[in-house]
């Protein structure tokens, strides 16, 4: 599994387009039969208490897409920290179990782990 990260608009769509995956194969915040997922930060915003259950179905995907999330200013409202916090963790378990994991910064791909191919 290939984990790509980055702010919202950095590239990582793009990217993974680019890695031979066509937007049929790309699913928008659902778990389904296609090989890539993106935005990930909904899908456990919506329930932050559903990372462990989301981990084992997310490893065997090609490709797992998700912004960054964690930066800023620490909101007040109690629900979207939790959302912050899960989707960090969910990455952290994410990029131990990845064979590559890339950094999109202005279009621009940092390998921060592993190599693609």
């Amino acid at each position: 599994m290939v984990l790509i990260v980055g702010g919202e608009g950095s590239g990582k769509r793009t990217f993974a387009l680019g890695l031979g995956y066509t937007p049929e194969q790309m699913a928008d915040a659902v778990l389904d039969s296609r090989p890539v997922v993106y935005h990930l930060e909904q899908m456990v915003f919506a329930d932050p208490d559903c990372i462990d259950e989301l981990l084992p179905a997310l490893v065997q995907k090609d490709v797992v897409i998700c912004n960054e999330v964690g930066s800023g200013v620490m909101p007040i409202d109690w629900q979207e920290r939790a959302g912050r916090e899960a989707t960090g963790r969910l990455c952290v378990r994410l990029a131990q179990q990845a064979k590559c994991v890339v950094r999109m910064v202005s279009g621009i791909p940092n390998i921060i782990k592993g190599q693609l191919g």
